[in-house]
Order: structure tokens, then sequence, then C-alpha cells
């Protein structure tokens, strides 16, 4: 009996989601802004979250990673069998949670490299930094440049390449593709593309929908801090009243 009950365990969590959000709820002090949310997301797969500006996209994506600003006060959050809900930031993170914040903070005084390096300082490490190099030219390039004088493209590949040298199950980007040329932008596109073909699972936040969708696989839209549709992200690019509706596209 007890054999056979471990192995209905086993395949309990063979079968549940990769990532699960069960009715979150966050708050800025008395602010509600996240309200009600709940989605699965599959193992490989990129999920664009899109809606208007102050719908609660970077709301949610920073509950996600359980940063202390929003406050998620209910709900739960599971990496497979992991209670991400019960994690602070730093525990997220080495759980394989990371996040790529708008704002890309790249240390100042710190070159290309030393960024890379003090993203390892704490386990479990991701990357080699040679392997990130091989996959990112053009930071091997600029290995000895301090990082806050790349151009935008080149920081916004740095924040990327960062999170990768930390252990990444689940990687989480807030709008990548903010003040960036279109070029540059397909090279981040392209990037996304790599981390997809290597298995890493990716929410994407981002204004340029029509970009984010063509990249994922599938689409949650945001309304007053509540999904109001969860499907593929063909459905959004076939639906102009959708995009109309929700997205002001």
């Amino acid at each position: 009996m007890d054999a056979m009950t471990n192995a209905e365990a086993r395949t309990a969590v063979r079968s549940s989601p990769f990532f699960s959000v069960c009715d979150i709820h966050s708050y800025y002090g008395e602010s509600y802004i996240v309200q009600g949310v709940s989605f699965d997301i599959e193992e490989g797969d990129i999920v664009a979250l899109l809606g208007r500006n102050g719908a609660g996209k970077t709301s949610t994506l920073r509950t996600l990673a359980r940063a202390s600003d929003p406050e998620l006060k209910r709900g739960e959050i599971w990496l497979r069998d992991e209670p991400v809900h019960k994690y602070r930031d730093y525990q997220a993170a080495a759980a394989g949670i990371q996040i790529v914040q708008e704002d890309r903070r790249i240390i100042p005084g710190l070159t290309v490299e030393e960024n890379l390096q003090l993203a390892q300082i704490a386990k479990p490490k991701g990357w080699p930094i040679e392997k990130i190099y091989d996959h990112f030219p053009r930071l091997a390039e600029r290995r000895h440049q301090e990082g806050v004088t790349l151009s935008g493209g080149e920081q916004q590949m740095l924040a990327v390449a960062r999170a990768l040298a930390r252990e990444v199950k689940l990687l989480l980007l807030d709008e990548p593709y903010e003040g960036l040329a279109p070029v540059i932008v397909r090279e981040i596109e392209g990037i996304v593309r790599q981390i997809k073909e290597l298995g890493i699972t990716t929410i994407i936040v981002e204004q340029n929908a029509i970009a984010a969708l063509e990249l994922a696989d599938r689409a949650l839209i945001l309304d007053m801090g509540q999904i109001v549709f969860e499907g593929p992200a063909s459905a959004v690019l076939e639906d102009p009243e959708l995009r109309n509706e929700y997205l002001a596209i």
C-alpha cells in the first residue's frame, strides 16, 4: 500500500504544471493591484503577459519573483513542488526564478565580466561565463568595458546574460524592448528564441504586444489586475477586436 501511494505521489508530481499561480492578490500599501490572478505554464513555453499601461503586468511579474513590493497577501505560487509564495526574493532566485527588470540594474563601476561574476557569487550557478560569451559574442568583445557605458541594447543583453549566470528555471523579462531600436529588438528576440530552444520557460511583459505575441506560445491579458484572456498567442494576433479592447492595437 505504501509503495502504491509513493508511486501515485510521483505520478502527481510529474503531471502537475511546471509553474502554477493560484489566486494571487498583491498590494502596494493600501492599493490593491493584483486581484486574483491564476494561470499555469508548461515547461519550455514562452508566455506573453500583456495589457494596457497600469493593468498590473509589472506588479504581477514582481510578485512572481517575490519582490517585497508589491506585497503578496493571499494566494499560492508553485514551481513544481516548491512553494514560491512562502519565499523571499533571494530564495525565489535560488529556486531558479530570475527576473530581468525594466531598468536592467547594471552595477556601476563594474565591467561586463565583473557583473557576470558577481551574479555567480551565490549558488546555484547557471551558465559558465564562457558559455555566456558563446551566446552573447558582443558581450565577449566588451568583457572589460564598464557595464553602464554599454549601449541600451548591449545593457539588455548583459541583464539577460546575468540572469542566465544563475540557475534559471523560469525567466521573467520586464519590457526587454523598451527604448531599443528595431534592429536591436530583433537581436533580443533571437536571444529569447535561443533560450526557448534550450528549454527555459519564459514570461515576457512587453508594451510592444505584436512583437511579444509573435515570439510567444501563449498569451495572458491583464485588465485592472485581473486575467481577461488566456490562450494561444496566435488567437490574439488573429482577433483585432480583442487587441483593440485590451491592448489598444
